[in-house]
């Protein structure tokens, strides 16, 4: 609630909004970025539901905070992650700056940075944490293979 002015008949319409389930939260979003085509699309708290929930898609989504040195760290062998998967029709590389921007699904828990998941496609209420792998291209690649729901076939497969 965010009154310009602040008396009971507002109070009361607040309430009765609520209550008839006419209110929409609000949710703290940078802007809507104009340009999303890189090969790590930027997520913002407005955007989440589209492009993290969408069914369509697997995803792979860090949060990150600009300051944090192991953020930085990855960045580089993030945006490699988003060039070798850049061909894929049915998965996203992800980031989302969780410091800027609400977080809107209670399955997706930030408690440091970077956390990193992967949101099946089918299972977009059951993501998958990224645990225990080095943060280097070679396990992140191995993680996303093993819970992608469809990848192309690759050169060295055939």
């Amino acid at each position: 609630m965010e009154p310009e002015e602040f008396d009971s008949d507002v109070l009361r319409q607040f309430v009765l909004a609520f209550k008839k389930g006419k209110l929409k939260p609000i949710v703290k979003s940078q802007p809507v970025p104009k340009n999303n085509k890189g090969h790590v699309k930027v997520v913002v708290g407005k955007t989440f539901d589209t492009i993290v929930m969408d069914p369509k898609n697997d995803v792979l989504i860090e949060f990150y905070a600009p300051w944090c040195g192991h953020c930085k760290k990855l960045e580089p062998v993030y945006n490699e992650l988003g060039k070798k998967y850049k061909n894929e029709k049915n998965l996203i590389i992800a980031k989302m700056d969780a410091t800027a921007n609400d977080v809107t699904n209670d399955h997706y828990k930030v408690e440091g940075f970077p956390t990193i998941y992967f949101a099946p496609k089918d299972k977009k209420n059951n993501p998958i944490k990224f645990e225990g792998g080095d943060r280097d291209l070679e396990h992140l690649s191995k993680f996303i293979e093993e819970h992608a729901t469809k990848l192309s076939r690759t050169k060295e497969e055939l």
